[in-house]
């Protein structure tokens, strides 16, 4: 799932070559992101776009020979002249006067020419590493293009850039290359994804491009002669596609600014999105107001933002409980929400003040729902795969807290908060608390060996980042026990999980449900209030604050009957949460169908058992108010069969099903026999949300 969506889209057709085209956002100034090599599309731009939509109006292509772009068999076609000639094109078809381009490597040669040959046209420019021959590519580059045509004997390292190997193992040399491209350590994703985009086009398209002009010293030292809008160059100095000599040339030439990023490879607006971002926008951010409101420390109201995970509807809910305690703790307190649905629904019912800003966020639960299947949910994959909705959110916070005052900033899981500020140290202003209920990305089983790598490769970044700059997390809460910990390493050749948590954190004794409890009163009233008679066994099915959970629903709905045979007596209610429809699944007799239940915990506590997924929440909420129930986590959800579980265990609380074995007469046996069944669980302590407020203001 995108972070963000074209307002509109098409192609435009120029001598015979149909290129596709998108528009985002609005607004007097547009950012045109040209393509690069054919080897990959637009789609690189995706740390870009979000961001720059909300600021600017943008527009991307795909360039011919990969996207949804033509693949023209002629050499000719991949002149750079008709890459230029095509955003020209493009800007024409979209109504687009002028803007500010931004190119990168080969993009950058477009780039050049659309500044010199079409001035009128061209507001500023930037340059991301400049693969343009006004000082010569590096060695093992030169070597190979040398050899290009030849059969070689060897495909060793750079003899992969060969048109004949390209002919008999494109894969491979996608795989190179991007190695090459990205030099910076724990860079698989972006590998990965470079990888894909360049099967989308073949090898021969490639080739027919290589046989295109080349573009050589002279023409690119005359066009950047008659450039005469203002540049920015960015080249890292740890390229090693196009040495960063050329950055400097570029910037000599065009009479630009270099920045040179140091420890960044060939893609820093890939790799170091953050920074790239803020560059472009500070060279090419359009006149803003200098009206602005200070306010004398003194005089200011005590303020905090609090970030929260949308992914379930648990971190809202103890969220609430930590910022009722501050507020109690802190008289005058102003907390303010950066969230999402599901979680706003629980935030204005109680009362929180939600950041306007918020109603820019990519959407992480719907992202999350779209990467399920029937109750399946690879969480750790579905999680790399939301990289650009993670660098958009980010990108959105740092406006935020750049914009106003805040004296503390606290993230619950707020992933793209804590990995950006540790991939940008400096862009740390005020005391930071980060908050989970699980360290450690752990691999499933059938995910073989590729799985294990790629779990303790993101382990691996995560302690490197805490070692690194240790000062940018004031505090890190884990909200449990040490024993809550799974006794697992974080990978080959790194710590066991628990005695680097035991380092790194502290604890907040128990899990936060944001109730007491003892506050809950008789239970026989508690029922009576909500609508449930003595002489019925009611039980509740729910799935937590995700549409992830459809599934187990029907599952459970279509054993309604061989239940009711075994408990006459029985009840059952079905409550859908914020994102399913109730209308969307079947009806049956005697069965009742709710929607998003606020202060659900309340009708858990006064159930007689309840069927839920793995989600931690739910499950200690039920584990507080010793009910009976029966928990399905999802397949390949590594933190609900190996986190959850652990600590479910540790309780002794619930009874873990299998959902692939389990049939309607399975589950209705099931029911029957933990229905109103006697538990004696580890008591959970209410304490804990007082706890964790105590030790966020130690920081404070």
């Amino acid at each position: 799932m995108r972070a963000r969506y074209p307002d509109s889209d098409g192609y435009v057709e120029r001598d015979g070559v149909k290129l596709f085209y998108e528009i985002y956002g609005e607004g007097d100034q547009t950012i045109l992101f040209l393509p690069t090599w054919s080897i990959i599309h637009s789609r690189q731009w995706k740390a870009q776009i979000a961001y720059f939509a909300r600021h600017f109006r943008v527009l991307t292509f795909d360039g011919r020979g990969n996207g949804r772009s033509d693949r023209p068999d002629d050499p000719l076609a991949y002149a750079e002249e008709e890459f230029a000639a095509d955003a020209i094109a493009v800007m024409d078809e979209t109504d687009t006067d002028k803007a500010t381009i931004v190119g990168f490597s080969m993009g950058v040669r477009r780039g050049l020419i659309l500044a010199a040959d079409y001035p009128e046209r061209v507001e500023a420019a930037v340059f991301i590493g400049p693969s343009v021959a006004l000082v010569p590519p590096t060695p093992e580059r030169a070597a190979a293009m040398a050899q290009f045509w030849q059969e070689l004997e060897s495909d060793d390292g750079w003899n992969k850039y060969n048109a004949h190997f390209w002919l008999r193992d494109y894969r491979r040399f996608l795989e190179f290359f991007f190695s090459q491209v990205f030099t910076e350590a724990h860079s698989t994703k972006q590998i990965e994804d470079c990888v894909g985009w360049g099967l989308e086009t073949t090898g021969e398209t490639l080739i027919t491009g290589e046989k295109a002009p080349d573009f050589t010293y002279e023409e690119a030292l005359g066009f950047a002669s008659r450039v005469e809008c203002p540049v920015l160059v960015i080249h890292g100095d740890d390229d090693h596609i196009s040495a960063p000599g050329r950055g400097r040339a570029v910037a000599e030439a065009t009479g630009g600014t270099l920045v040179t990023m140091e420890g960044s490879g060939h893609a820093p607006h890939v790799r170091d999105p953050v920074k790239v971002n803020l560059l472009i926008r500070d060279f090419a951010r359009p006149s803003r107001s200098t009206a602005r409101t200070w306010t004398r420390a003194k005089s200011r109201t005590k303020r905090a933002l609090f970030v929260c995970s949308p992914i379930g509807l648990g971190h809202a809910q103890r969220d609430v409980a930590i910022s009722k305690q501050l507020k109690e703790l802190v008289p005058g307190l102003e907390v303010e929400w950066l969230a999402q649905d599901p979680v706003t629904r629980v935030l204005e019912k109680e009362g929180e003040t939600i950041h306007p800003a918020s109603r820019y966020l990519a959407n992480e639960s719907s992202h999350i729902e779209s990467e399920s299947a029937e109750h399946d949910l690879h969480c750790f994959q579905a999680w790399r795969c939301m990289d650009e909705i993670l660098i958009a959110n980010f990108m959105l916070f740092h406006d935020v807290v750049n914009d106003q005052s805040y004296d503390l900033w606290i993230g619950d899981e707020a992933w793209e908060v804590d990995y950006y500020l540790h991939e940008n140290p400096e862009q740390k202003r005020a005391p930071y608390v980060w908050l989970t209920d699980f360290v450690g990305w752990l691999p499933m089983a059938d995910g073989g060996d590729h799985e294990r790598y790629l779990t303790a490769d993101y382990n691996a970044e995560m302690i490197e980042h805490i070692a690194r700059f240790p000062s940018v997390r004031d505090r890190a809460l884990f909200v449990g026990a040490p024993d809550d910990i799974v006794p697992d390493a974080f990978g080959p050749d790194l710590p066991l999980i628990r005695q680097w948590v035991e380092e790194h954190y502290d604890f907040t004794g128990d899990y936060i449900t944001g109730f007491d409890p003892s506050e809950l009163g008789d239970r026989d009233r508690l029922r009576d209030e909500l609508g449930y008679r003595s002489d019925e066994k009611v039980c509740i099915v729910t799935v937590g604050g995700s549409g992830v959970g459809g599934h187990l629903l029907r599952k459970v709905i279509a054993s309604v009957d061989a239940a009711k045979a075994k408990v006459p007596e029985l009840r059952m209610i079905v409550v859908t949460g914020p994102r399913l429809d109730p209308e969307s699944l079947p009806k049956a007799e005697g069965l009742e169908v709710r929607a998003y239940v606020h202060n659900l915990y309340r009708h858990l506590a006064a159930s007689d058992l309840a069927v839920v997924q793995g989600g931690l929440t739910t499950s200690m909420e039920l584990t507080a108010n010793q009910r009976p129930f029966l928990y399905f986590p999802l397949r390949h959800h590594f933190e609900q069969n190996f986190h959850v579980r652990h600590r479910l265990n540790r309780y002794g609380a619930g009874r873990c099903m299998d959902f692939d074995s389990c049939t309607s007469e399975v589950i209705a046996a099931a029911i029957a026999d933990e229905i109103g069944r006697e538990v004696s669980y580890r008591e959970v302590s209410p304490n804990a949300a007082r706890t964790a407020a105590e030790r966020i203001l130690e920081v404070f």
